[in-house]
């Protein structure tokens, strides 16, 4: 957690969101208590609370009283969708802003993207054989 413009909170929110996308917290499946976050991200139990009462008001987690924080059942699809139209409606525009800015033309990004999925599949593929 490093960016200083978004509050400590918000930036743990987001990671937890990251990890609730990628399946590590399934729905109906329960998250780390806010004493483990605490400390794995060496922060304030208030802080956590926060990030927690944040990702409820967004209908991502639930509590269930005396066993902790839960997913909620369709967290993922409210993610996709969230993350979707940031991406369509704020990166992808400025994106392009910046390619036609820099003069960098769609087949040097598709073939950058091309090159990112094939070593992203390398190391898969390396870690599997592990």
């Amino acid at each position: 957690m490093n960016d200083n413009a978004i509050p400590i909170y918000l930036q743990l929110a987001e990671r937890l969101c990251d990890e609730i996308v990628k399946g590590r917290y399934p729905e109906n499946g329960r998250i780390p208590s806010v004493r483990d976050l605490a400390v794995t991200y060496e922060l304030n139990n208030i802080t956590v609370l926060h990030t927690f009462d944040a990702l409820e008001r967004r209908g991502l987690i639930f509590k269930r009283r005396g066993e902790g924080y839960f997913v909620k059942e369709g967290a993922v699809k409210i993610l996709a969708k969230s993350r979707k139209e940031r991406f369509y409606n704020e990166l992808l525009p400025q994106l392009f802003y910046d390619m036609e800015t820099l003069g960098i033309p769609i087949d040097e990004v598709a073939r950058k993207y091309e090159e990112y999925l094939n070593s992203k599949s390398l190391t898969q593929n390396e870690e599997e054989q592990k």
